[in-house]
């Protein structure tokens, strides 16, 4: 299996906090059946890009770690206006081993509508977008027809593999599972970030799969798919997305979803100030990207 969201090199982010844990994780990951690990620090207002330090310790892990799983450098991209620029002027820079495909992280708080045409503009400069763990995203559990425009305009996307099982609760549960049921989804990943809370467990989800929608689905999903975005190549022929260009609304209904007894562990919670900062990048947004 190949997991192309790993929050692996340490220290640079909110994933891996150092190399004993990061060594940790790859074994782990190894035990499982993992060849690959595509390494994936954040880039974001609150995790900048630190691209010198992020190579160093790649290069350090791939020392360590070259007789047990071979590792590749992704970016967990923000869609801010910032990085999107910077994409645009450096092509391919935070891509999957710069080869075309992109990780990208949408706000949770609200998404502006000019962050269709930022990704479009992304496409022109050659870049595939891999729309990540949209199920645990609160604006797209409220208007799921956002997926569908995205998915219609060639985006792909990454579901948290654990979602699949109830780790990060019952909405992002039942979201991801009628996405594989109606085959929306093109790759599964861990978003590991830490052997306890945030573990790098693909299998349990290769086997979830395995049973629901068979093993060709769950080999797409871990294997082919993933190998073509390490490769840079066009996906092998996908199972047609069902209700995607009839335009069926999904059945999902977060308001009919009951709450969990146990809070869904999830990332480290953002900084109080985030909300100011997401407001003050909506009121430049615009200006800042396209007024050029």
């Amino acid at each position: 299996m190949i997991d192309i969201h790993h929050h692996l090199i340490y220290g640079i982010d909110d994933g891996s906090p150092d190399l004993e844990t990061s060594l940790a994780m790859a074994r782990e990951a190894a035990s499982e059946g993992v060849t690959n690990i595509v390494c994936t620090p954040h880039a974001s207002d609150r995790f900048p890009y630190q691209a010198a330090l992020i190579y160093e310790r790649l290069g350090e892990l791939q020392t360590l770690l070259r007789d047990e799983i071979e590792l590749s450098l992704g970016c967990d991209f923000h869609l801010n206006a910032d990085n999107i620029l910077d994409a645009i002027r450096n092509p391919l820079r935070y891509s999957i081993d710069g080869k075309g495909y992109l990780l990208v992280e949408f706000p949770s708080m609200v998404i502006p509508p000019q962050l269709t045409e930022a990704m479009r503009r992304l496409q022109d400069a050659g870049y595939t977008l891999v729309i990540t763990h949209p199920e645990r995203n609160q604006v797209l559990h409220r208007r799921t027809e956002m997926l569908a425009d995205w998915m219609r305009e060639g985006c792909l996307v990454q579901v948290t593999a654990s979602s699949l099982y109830g780790r990060f609760g019952p909405l992002a549960e039942a979201f991801s599972n009628e996405l594989l049921e109606r085959n929306w989804i093109h790759f599964l990943a861990t978003d590991a970030h830490n052997p306890q809370w945030r573990p790098p467990h693909l299998k349990k989800s290769f086997d979830f799969v395995t049973q629901k929608a068979g093993k060709e689905t769950a080999l797409r999903l871990c294997v082919s798919n993933p190998r073509a975005a390490l490769e840079g190549t066009s996906l092998p022929a996908q199972p047609e997305p069902v209700g995607l260009w009839d335009q069926v609304p999904l059945k999902f209904d977060a308001s009919r979803v009951r709450p969990s007894a146990k809070s869904p562990r999830s990332k480290t919670p953002p900084p109080r100030a985030e909300k100011e900062t997401v407001q003050t990048n909506l009121k430049d947004f615009w200006n800042r990207l396209f007024a050029r």
